[in-house]
């Protein structure tokens, strides 16, 4: 492949990532803006020098330019999205959480492996340097026996909710919740480390009958038990910290930003981080841009069977705790 040309489904802040992180990749650019709106969609177009700005759907999917099609609107339209962009013959690039069922993202991986089309599950946190060192340090710390991990970042459409407003991100109608944006970290890092829990069992804070603001996601494994705490509603210090029989692994940034390693064991202390940028979505679009340029189906479709258990838990976990989404 000569060149990844995008087109983009959302305006919204990540959309504003991936583009700045695109404008500083070669192999990769932004050529066509799909919005609801046209001055929303042409507010984002200008600020990347983008020619083209749809309104309609069909349109945008049919444009012969657009190779590449990535989406990042509210979690309930990712899966029609990406659907119909398949059918379309374009490769696609899909934001957290990639479903709210499995059965959906599987059907849209066996869509895109039957048309020998890209399928990219966009979580910067398997593209960040540092994941790769904390998977080569795990065995330091010996038979694994707790995880620990927080995630909370306040948010002010928190406070829009407190106001009696419903924020997408909130409202079930979109598939909004914590356990769907903050927490989600949280379990993709330990799928993505561990495999699929054996069980797991979500404790949400819910405001009123609403999608939940917090909670604690509460994984087993065989041989050792998994602690995740996201919130969307307080403030604290993001970390993960994994304790190992000979020693632990402390993650500093939380889930999402691996910032730095320190691994700790009975002979030693030693810091690790190969990230000198503060931006993780550069990270993601250059190891992305590397991988779809060599056409790497391999790799790219290695990463969707994580993705499936991700998407498996987080639908068993939420429709236990009673948090349901439209066509449950």
């Amino acid at each position: 492949m000569e060149e990844i040309r995008l087109g983009t489904i959302g305006s919204g802040v990540i959309v504003h990532s991936i583009l700045d992180g695109v404008k500083a990749t070669p192999g990769i650019r932004c050529v066509a803006v799909y919005s609801r709106t046209k001055e929303r969609g042409q507010a984002l177009a200008d600020c990347y020098g983008v020619s083209k700005v749809y309104t309609d759907m069909d349109a945008f999917l049919a444009d012969d330019e657009i190779n590449f099609v990535y989406i990042a609107t509210p979690n309930l339209l990712h899966y029609e999205q990406a659907k119909r962009a398949l059918l379309a013959g374009k490769h696609v690039i899909c934001e957290k959480p990639f479903c709210t069922k499995r059965e959906h993202a599987a059907e849209l991986v066996r869509i895109a492996k039957e048309r020998h089309l890209f399928l990219v599950d966009a979580v910067p946190t398997a593209f960040l340097p540092n994941f790769e060192i904390l998977k080569r340090e795990l065995p330091r710390i010996g038979r694994i026996r707790l995880v620990m991990s927080n995630y909370s970042q306040y948010s002010s459409r928190y406070d829009l909710l407190l106001q009696g407003e419903l924020p997408n991100i909130f409202n079930p109608q979109y598939a909004g919740g914590c356990l769907m944006d903050i927490n989600f970290y949280n379990l993709y890092l330990n799928v993505a480390l561990f495999g699929k829990p054996e069980k797991a069992v979500y404790y949400p804070n819910r405001f009123r009958d609403l999608a939940d603001t917090s909670g604690i996601l509460m994984m087993q494994y065989d041989g050792f038990v998994s602690e995740a705490a996201g919130a969307k509603d307080t403030w604290g210090e993001n970390y993960v910290q994994i304790e190992g029989e000979q020693g632990y692994i402390y993650v500093s940034g939380g889930s999402n930003g691996l910032a730095q390693v320190k691994v700790v064991t009975k002979d030693s202390e030693e810091l690790y981080n190969e990230q000198e940028h503060a931006d993780r979505w550069l990270y993601e679009v250059q190891k992305l841009t590397k991988l779809l340029l060599a056409e790497d189906y391999e790799e790219i479709y290695r990463r969707l069977d994580v993705m499936l258990d991700v998407i498996g838990v987080l639908e068993e976990v939420r429709k236990d705790a009673g948090i349901l989404f439209p066509g449950d």
